[in-house]
């Protein structure tokens, strides 16, 4: 893997020519994805920005525009009217100021009547490097283009670590106040976010207090992307702990996670119904995000980064890396979250495809997949085992099994030929409240997602296979279906 200088990795993009040849090069790729948001060049990370405003969707994501390499971090723009159908619009915001000169770290966005405010943290260097996080604001301007507050909303508190950022804006109605919940940590090494709140949008801002989450005072050493959102009647907090190891996680060290319960903005305390959960099971699946100005109390909408932190990919070779996550549709059912995609995502579906012989009696189905498109499993009853992308003898196969009596799915994926952060872990496990019904899998040129039983959990992860890599076997009691997918967004290069 190539070695990055830090010139390199944060020298300032001055004219889109600089990168035209990368984005040429990259998009020839066999792993470029087709129905899923993903770098016009170099690295996108977490996602940022989500909102709908106005009768279309934002979303933003990191983007280094140099390399697979985290460095100079933009704000890349891209917009739908659906959720589906996804349009590169360029360069969001830009490290142009002294307070993020190193890079518009990760934020979010709220839609206020005619307006659209977003909310970043500003990486700031000295000439020692010494990192000085702000919390920066900016509002949508005429032209569609971000244009930043002059000064940041305020500057990070000396009684916290140095890791202060991911400002996360809401609304609370009851209390008529906006609030923000950013991802810390203390001095003493312990994960937590900070509350501040204002009457106003861009001024008046003062700092609450720390966030309360009762039973997890000492839980991971860094909250990244926080996000709270009420559902019904329940509120669900979400964040991604660093720098800790969970059980079943392998030696990962950077996770996703939510609780369920109460949030009171009294006392600042979250209470939650029980413990953590995983928001997703997968390999990579990080700094989940969700939109502001939904329109539904029932339901809020997610999107997340595929990928992690300290991982590499294959496509790295190719100067390239990453994607977001398909947006999903969350729901709270019976005390636990549900996630889906959204409903748009079906209407991809070009044309089914043969799918073998139906199984009823737990033998062996062979069948070709698409290179973008959609595996529906409806599973019998008892155990099965699904190998996705062999070559024509049977090798080089992610393996998904599912064990009945424990009504527990593995995923292991060191049988594939591109064997990639293989230290980290290659088999996770994703255990299930209820036997496995239904599974669906979306996927493309170099992502899987799966959901069990309509999004009971779910698990995602990037795939690297060979063009000719498209078998798959079950055995198993199951029947199987098969659709190939539209492209549904645009890879144009717009800087």
């Amino acid at each position: 893997m190539r070695e990055w200088t830090r010139e390199e990795r944060y020298q300032v993009l001055e004219s889109p020519e600089q990168i035209r040849g990368l984005h040429e090069a990259i998009r020839k790729s066999a792993w470029r994805q087709t129905y899923h948001v993903q770098p016009v060049t170099g690295l996108s990370s977490d996602p940022n920005g989500f909102a709908f405003h106005k009768g279309v969707w934002h979303l933003f994501y990191q983007w280094c525009p140099w390399g697979a390499v985290h460095g100079l971090k933009y704000w890349y723009h891209v917009t739908s009217p659906d959720l589906v159908h996804w349009k590169n619009e360029g360069v969001g915001l830009a490290p142009d100021t002294y307070y993020d000169n190193r890079g518009t770290h990760s934020g979010s966005a709220i839609s206020d009547g005619e307006d659209l405010y977003f909310f970043y943290t500003g990486n700031h260097r000295d000439e020692d490097w010494t990192r000085t996080p702000y919390t920066c604001a900016a509002k949508l301007g005429a032209d569609g283009k971000p244009v930043k507050r002059e000064k940041p909303l305020f500057g990070p508190r000396e009684d916290y670590a140095e890791h202060q950022r991911d400002p996360k804006i809401v609304w609370n109605a009851k209390k008529q106040r906006y609030y923000i919940f950013i991802g810390a940590q203390t001095l003493d090494g312990r994960g937590t976010v900070q509350i501040y709140s204002s009457k106003e949008l861009f001024e008046g801002w003062t700092f609450e207090g720390q966030l309360h989450l009762v039973g997890y005072e000492s839980f991971g050493g860094m909250w990244e992307c926080p996000y709270i959102v009420s559902i019904g009647d329940k509120d669900l907090l979400i964040f991604s702990p660093q720098y800790t190891k969970l059980p079943g996680r392998g030696e990962s060290t950077n996770h996703n996670v939510y609780f369920i319960g109460k949030m009171d903005y009294d006392t600042l305390t979250f209470t939650p119904e029980g413990g953590y959960h995983h928001l997703d099971h997968g390999f990579d699946f990080y700094a989940a995000q969700g939109a502001a100005n939904v329109g539904d109390p029932d339901k809020a909408i997610l999107i997340a980064w595929i990928g992690l932190p300290d991982n590499h990919y294959p496509s790295a070779e190719e100067d390239w890396e990453g994607s977001m996550s398909l947006p999903r549709e969350l729901t709270i059912r019976d005390g636990h979250l549900f996630q889906y995609p959204v409903p748009g995502v079906k209407e991809l579906r070009a044309e089914e495809l043969p799918a073998g012989n139906p199984s009823t009696d737990g033998q062996l189905v062979k069948g070709t997949l698409p290179k973008a498109g959609e595996m529906q499993i409806l599973c019998g009853g008892g155990d099965l085992k699904l190998h996705l992308f062999e070559d024509a003898d049977g090798k080089g196969a992610l393996e998904i099994s599912y064990d009945d009596k424990a009504k527990v799915l593995t995923v292991d994926k060191s049988g594939m030929k591109h064997r990639f952060n293989e230290s980290v872990g290659e088999r996770l496990e994703m255990p299930l409240l209820t036997p496995l019904k239904k599974l669906d899998l979306f996927i493309d040129h170099s992502s899987v997602e799966l959901f069990a039983n309509d999004g009971e959990e779910t698990f995602t992860s990037h795939v690297y296979p060979e063009a000719e890599d498209t078998g798959y076997t079950l055995e198993g009691t199951a029947q199987v279906k098969l659709w190939r997918y539209n492209a549904s967004v645009k890879d144009d290069f717009a800087v």
